[in-house]
């Protein structure tokens, strides 16, 4: 990847979190929703443009992906703006775009999830584009239903609920990604419980958005917890069977990330069981919670090392550099929610550490071999 396309990937990230907390700076009375950019910039612009760049597996970026990335910028803007029917067309533009890539790597159907001879992380890969067009066609479908036909109801099909969403197709793709760095396992145990791996995700999340709809909350934590154990379970594998490389430390402290929103999400769903204890105040941090280590935390940990795929092993201090990570995460980021002090922390805190994951010198290709920069 170029520096250039990093610069605008890293741009694109660092705003995502500095309109997460602007709506804390505005003054009193403005109702301009900047969550949606906060989630648009982060999830569907970098992460969109990441997955498609990351499938065609070029040095420098192709037309189609900066142009992906353009539009999914303009919707991001259009969705914020409430200007819903060319939003509308741009979403089914950017599925187009999503679905000419997916087919070229790999087929119209997706018949590789259901063949027991393909990769795991073949499956995973296609997944994520899958999803990532689907989501696109759906939230055409939830803007001309919310907003024109109003023809189907639901208290939770709220378009920024929805655009949640977008954050699907990047855990998968970093799912892809850890099960490309294990090695390869003949053992028939193992074959299998990769691909209840895949299914269980695929399948629990699918399920687990569906009873969100309908409010069926015992129903959400079953779910929760299944997705939970698969989990731990893949975890368990990573930590087995993954190669020993820089990489690892990266995708095992995502993992971490992972569990901590696996744990955050199952108390939010229990907290709504006991209406005694339950308070708005209560739920927002934990959702606040959830939603930090969720994307910066888990799906930021996959998008860098897709980033700099080609320049590992990169000269950085591994251990202080994933701790940064945490700190920002977990304790800058949920006491910005709060503080003005911190939310400018964070987002300083943030912006440099993507400059050191973005920015720091990697290795270079001499014919086979790869030695570091000096």
């Amino acid at each position: 990847m170029t520096v250039t396309f990093r610069s605008v990937l890293m741009a694109l990230m660092s705003s995502a979190l500095f309109f997460g907390f602007l709506h804390l700076f505005v003054p009193e009375g403005m109702t301009h929703n900047f969550e949606r950019l906060h989630i648009f910039l982060f999830n569907l612009c970098s992460g969109g443009t990441i997955i498609l760049y990351f499938t065609e597996h070029q040095t420098d970026a192709s037309k189609k992906v900066m142009v992906f990335c353009v539009l999914a910028v303009i919707y991001a803007a259009l969705a914020f703006l409430k200007i819903y029917i060319p939003a509308m067309v741009i979403s089914l533009a950017l599925a187009v775009i999503v679905e000419s890539v997916r087919i070229r790597k790999f087929s119209l159907f997706p018949g590789d999830f259901f063949r027991s001879s393909v990769p795991v992380e073949r499956k995973f890969h296609q997944a994520s584009l899958l999803c990532l067009s689907i989501g696109l066609v759906i939230s055409c479908g939830v803007i001309l239903n919310n907003e024109y036909l109003k023809i189907v109801s639901f208290p939770k099909l709220k378009l920024d609920t929805f655009f949640l969403g977008f954050s699907f197709p990047l855990s998968l793709i970093t799912m892809s990604l850890m099960f490309s760095f294990m090695k390869d396992d003949v053992r028939p145990l193992t074959r299998v419980l990769k691909n209840i791996g895949f299914w269980t995700v695929n399948l629990g999340v699918i399920i687990f958005f569906l009873f969100i709809l309908f409010e069926k909350l015992t129903m959400q934590l079953i779910v929760t917890c299944v997705l939970f154990t698969a989990v731990i379970m893949i975890f368990c594998l990573f930590a087995d069977l993954g190669i020993h490389i820089q990489q690892k430390s990266f995708l095992i402290s995502g993992m971490g990330f992972l569990l901590f929103t696996a744990v955050t999400g199952i108390g939010y769903i229990i907290l709504e069981f006991f209406p005694e204890y339950y308070t708005p105040a209560a739920s927002e941090f934990l959702l606040k919670l959830h939603s930090f280590a969720s994307l910066y935390g888990w799906n930021l940990s996959g998008l860098a090392v897709i980033c700099r795929y080609e320049d590992f092993p990169i000269r950085l201090h591994s251990k202080g550099t994933i701790l940064f990570h945490w700190i920002i995460v977990l304790c800058l980021a949920p006491l910005g929610v709060y503080f003005h002090f911190f939310a400018v922390c964070a987002i300083i805190c943030y912006t440099v550490f993507l400059y050191i994951l973005f920015s720091s010198k990697g290795a270079v290709r001499i014919g086979n071999q790869r030695k570091h920069i000096g």
